[in-house]
């Protein structure tokens, strides 16, 4: 049976129009959102995802609480207007409960818990849109929302998809091709070139998974640049905002205040 779209055409095209290691364009916006400690939107071409953290905070339940490590909670929400199916989902729903808990699995390693013992990490993922790509547009926004909430974290997480059509492999899924074939994800820590995640939903060859998986990792270092990037964006509107909140308090006011640094651009993430 074929398929109903050509999902790789003869001049090297996908459906949307890009080549076969092309990723969608990157959308990252790290606005305060609410109450929440930190907090990100990404946009993985048609996918889009919000992500809230709440904490380091007083765990609710003391039962669950670990005397040497906080304790992460990831909670996932789709929006019903999110796909075209209009079908609402609960949080006992078979793959919401999934998409969680492989999105807690992937930052235990990776976030420094041992840091808050005896509290807990609250993240909140918010579906707003779906194309393709959820989980790896999941796992990059709760990055970034844990790097806006001030939380250490051993490295960045970068999760891309890549699947095989026929012979050639594919960076980025859209939802029409993540239908028709074989697909993989990939999160990796792109400064210890570590991998702290790799699921598959599908049956992949395994003569096809190296190219795949190799694919994967780099192309985790470019979605890596562009977090990385808009982190210090970020970070440097925060510093001049604080400066001139400074300069602007009345005389005295800042003594014994030590004076805000620069952000060093060398940094190693």
């Amino acid at each position: 049976m074929t398929s109903r779209i050509e999902i790789l055409n003869d001049g090297g095209y996908r459906s949307d129009g890009r080549k076969q290691y092309e990723l969608r364009d990157i959308v990252i916006d790290l606005t305060q959102k609410g109450t929440a400690d930190g907090s990100a939107t990404i946009t993985h071409g048609l996918t889009e995802v919000l992500v809230e953290v709440f904490g380091p905070r007083e765990a609710k339940v003391r039962s669950q609480t670990m005397h040497d490590r906080a304790l992460i909670n990831v909670e996932v929400n789709i929006m019903p207007f999110s796909t075209g199916e209009r079908r609402k989902r609960g949080r006992g729903d078979k793959r919401i409960l999934e998409l969680g808990s492989t999105i807690k699995s992937t930052f235990e390693p990776v976030v420094q818990t041992s840091l808050y013992p005896r509290s807990e990490i609250d993240v909140f993922v918010h579906v707003l849109q779906q194309d393709g790509g959820l989980l790896q547009a999941s796992i990059n926004a709760t990055t970034l929302a844990l790097i806006n909430a001030g939380i250490p974290l051993h490295d960045f997480v970068c999760a891309v998809t890549g699947g095989v059509h026929s012979t050639s492999p594919l960076l980025d899924l859209t939802t029409l091709e993540e239908n028709d074939v074989p697909h993989v994800t990939v999160a990796v820590l792109p400064r210890t070139k570590k991998v702290t995640l790799v699921t598959m939903e599908t049956r992949l060859h395994a003569d096809r998974f190296e190219d795949i998986f190799r694919l994967a990792c780099e192309a985790g270092d470019v979605i890596h640049k562009e977090m990385k990037r808009a982190v210090m964006e970020r970070a440097k509107k925060l510093v001049t905002a604080m400066d001139m909140g400074s300069r602007l308090a009345p005389a005295g006011a800042g003594d014994g205040v030590e004076k805000d640094t620069m952000v060093d651009d060398s940094n190693d993430y």
